[in-house]
């Protein structure tokens, strides 16, 4: 080949390449580019006031783009907008807010590979209203999480006692009385919610709760500047070198979320990390399409506990909710949670209207429903769905109660307690290429009537891999789901907090007071072709479903942690149309069984390793 002489590779190449370049520069030939420097928006200073006057600026205004260029910036509490605002999931109250996108179109927040630093109780994002916004190449933490990591220096077992480093030290701690009080910014919590990491594994340690702390009965006292002695804080005093993860009590522990997606449409947000929260990392509802890409939520360094609540959470969503190439790990909840909301109904009013209570503390505000939305009247001792109908009017009495109106009612209605479900806001689900693990909780909770993909993940969690629940008792998460594949993912030690959990556990959460129905509430589950690395040879526990589907799975011993379990690998119970085909338990010495309570239609074959 003759020097000089491009290729016919090399002109591809430099084809593709001068395409990238004009598409790059035709992206932002119609967009205003700010750069936030211009506004006072620099490194090494609070600049939350200056943020909001630049956001306020943009008022009116389409298609804007915010670059930061590269560094850290600090935002405090004391000159941010603040607002009253119900959040679902978490506790409302007043909210001082660093970037409040009210009603703004085609904005986009590039930080430029920036970190964003907050201070005490601030909401760094929060979109309202808005349609195409984009958030990307950032990272939001604060300069003292939300929680406390005891790390254990110290044991004592014969006295039930410990001693602890404490950190972050910054704001101090106290003894009052023989209880241990923690500072933050602005307050004080005491020992409440935690769970103790393993350090060596980064994850909750195996059957956690052995070491969980107490609030009341401990007796505190102090022994060094940054040091504690807790006796009787614990069941049994924690080893040395564990890492006692304390985030305070509700309703004061979830008040400053990181992103928050409010009434939105068409959000999408690419290369941002959140590192820490007083809240969850994102929490959407009533959004509409809503693309996570190269979403990360991890410990900071030096830090073994992320957000202190679940990673990514949507309530009342539509459209598609995706998920790709996200890393979700060491956050004190769930990976993601998807669902609707369950209303009581209280009393019938006549006139098709029905006087309605929000059922969860933490969904006080929510938006249940609008003009055009189709909802469903539900049993609430089955939760099984009774009428489906159209609202018409809606009037907001106040956070917790409304009055529905619809087109139809039944000619008579049914007796026993109520409740309505939002059949218009339910979205489907794509999640590929993600990575859930070392989380408190479980990586997925899945209770939505869309259509849902799930493939291609690795997932890792201290409770139950996939949990389709739906619950009118105790969160009031609606959504018996009607369309769920599961396929080529890969489950590693599923349920090490109780040695107990199910990579795949499909069941309504019932009271004792409440009763399955005449029909499944859960329908079409395809649980296929992944990979299970298990120390208890457990697959699925299905309750209350038509339509299961458990093929091509291949489940493996591994030796991690204590090996065995007496619970059926596959357990059903009140299940229809049941398919168990050519799964694979490979290595385990103990029975694999299949159980079936009250469940009918379940075909079996080409299964090895079962009983």
């Amino acid at each position: 080949m003759k020097q000089g002489v491009p290729t016919k590779g090399s002109k591809m190449k430099r084809s593709l390449f001068i395409l990238s370049v004009f598409w790059f520069v035709a992206g932002f030939a119609g967009a205003e580019v700010i750069n936030v420097a211009d506004h006072g928006i620099v490194p090494g200073k609070d600049v939350s006031l200056e943020a909001n006057r630049l956001i306020e600026s943009l008022i009116g205004k389409k298609d804007v783009t915010l670059y930061f260029p590269k560094g850290r910036y600090e935002f405090r509490p004391e000159n941010a907008l603040e607002k009253y605002r119900a959040v679902t999931n978490h506790d409302n109250s007043l909210k001082r807010m660093a970037f409040p996108i009210f009603g703004m179109e085609g904005l986009t927040l590039d930080g430029g590979g920036s970190t964003f630093v907050f201070h005490g109780r601030l909401c760094p994002i929060t979109l309202e209203g808005s349609t195409g916004v984009t958030l990307k190449n950032f990272t939001i933490d604060w300069d003292t999480p939300f929680h406390h990591e005891l790390k254990v220096v110290e044991r004592d077992e014969s006295n039930n006692s410990f001693v602890a480093e404490i950190s972050p030290m910054k704001y101090g701690f106290d003894i009052k009385g023989s209880e241990l009080w923690l500072g933050h910014y602005s307050w004080q919590d005491q020992l409440g919610q935690n769970i103790a990491y393993d350090p060596d594994t980064g994850a909750p340690y195996w059957q956690t709760k052995r070491y969980a702390l107490k609030r009341k009965s401990h007796k505190a006292k102090k022994v060094g500047e940054n040091r504690v002695e807790l006796k009787d804080a614990t069941k049994v005093a924690p080893p040395v070198g564990a890492v006692l993860c304390t985030y305070g009590n509700g309703p004061t522990n979830r008040l400053a979320q990181a992103i928050h997606i409010d009434r939105s449409k068409d959000t999408y947000i690419e290369n941002v990390t959140v590192h820490t929260g007083g809240g969850m990392a994102l929490i959407a509802e009533r959004a509409e399409n809503v693309h996570l890409n190269g979403f990360i939520v991890t410990a900071a360094e030096g830090r073994i506990l992320a957000t202190r609540a679940d990673a990514t959470h949507f309530l009342g969503c539509k459209g598609l909710i995706k998920l790709e190439n996200c890393r979700l790990e060491h956050m004190a909840d769930d990976g993601i949670n998807v669902h609707g909301a369950y209303i009581k109904i209280n009393e019938y009013k006549g006139s098709n209207t029905f006087l309605c209570a929000i059922s969860h503390r933490q969904q006080m505000g929510l938006v249940f429903a609008e003009p055009g939305d189709r909802v469903m009247i539900t049993s609430r001792e089955t939760v099984l769905p009774i009428y489906e109908t159209t609202v018409t009017d809606v009037k907001v009495l106040d956070e917790e109660q409304l009055l529905i109106t619809v087109a139809e009612v039944p000619e008579s209605l049914p007796k026993g307690l109520l409740s309505m479900e939002n059949l218009t806001w339910y979205p489907d689900v794509v999640m590929k290429n993600n990575i859930i693990r070392n989380n408190r909780a479980r990586s997925a909770l899945i209770s939505t009537k869309g259509k849902v993909l799930i493939e291609g993940n690795v997932f890792s969690s201290q409770m139950h891999g996939i949990l389709i629940e739906g619950d009118n008792k105790s969160w009031y998460e609606s959504g018996g789901v009607r369309d769920v594949t599961i396929n080529n993912n890969t489950f590693e030690n599923i349920g090490y907090g109780t040695g107990e959990g199910y990579p795949l556990y499909a069941s309504p959460m019932l009271s004792d007071e409440q009763r399955l129905g005449d029909d499944q509430y859960h329908r079409n589950i395809r649980f296929t072709n992944n990979r299970l690395k298990s120390y208890n040879g457990l697959l699925a526990h299905a309750k209350s479903v038509k339509g299961l589907v458990l093929t091509g799975n291949i489940i493996e011993l591994n030796k991690t942690y204590p090996t065995g379990s007496e619970q059926p690998a596959i357990d059903l119970d009140y299940c229809k149309d049941v398919t168990i085909e050519d799964n694979l338990f490979n290595g385990f010495i103990w029975p694999i069984r299949v159980e079936q309570k009250d469940s009918s239609n379940v075909k079996m074959k080409n299964n090895k390793g079962i009983e």
